[in-house]
């Protein structure tokens, strides 16, 4: 396996490729992507219910958000990778578009200042 230290976002998209490539024969199918990357997260929705909701852990199921996610994350990486989406790109584009239409919206809420000032 690759080192992981300093991983950037187009270095996971190149070690997912390659992986498939020696490993994986070829991608799913782009709608068996999507399936499975529901799939993911509904298992992680299942591990937060139980450990920050009122649900409890089942004998033999464990508090394993980070796996979980990661799950998603190859998942996400393996349909941007098919359908040619730079994922570093979208992240960065998204940003910007979140910071100009929210830079102050979130600091006049309401409800959000209340949460804090709870804590």
């Amino acid at each position: 396996m690759e080192e992981t230290n300093g991983l950037t976002i187009q270095d996971a998209q190149q070690i997912v490729d390659q992986w498939i490539k020696q490993y994986g024969v070829r991608y799913f199918s782009e709608l068996t992507n999507m399936a499975c990357l529901t799939e993911e997260v509904g298992e992680l929705a299942r591990v937060i219910a139980r450990k920050f909701g009122d649900q409890s852990f089942k004998e033999g199921e464990k508090d394993n958000i980070g796996e979980e996610m990661a799950d998603i994350l190859w998942v996400l990486i393996c349909l941007a990778n098919q359908t040619h989406i730079d994922l570093t790109e979208e992240f960065r584009k998204s940003m910007n578009k979140k910071t100009s239409r929210d830079k102050e919206r979130h600091k006049h809420n309401p409800k959000l200042l209340a949460q804090r000032e709870e804590q």
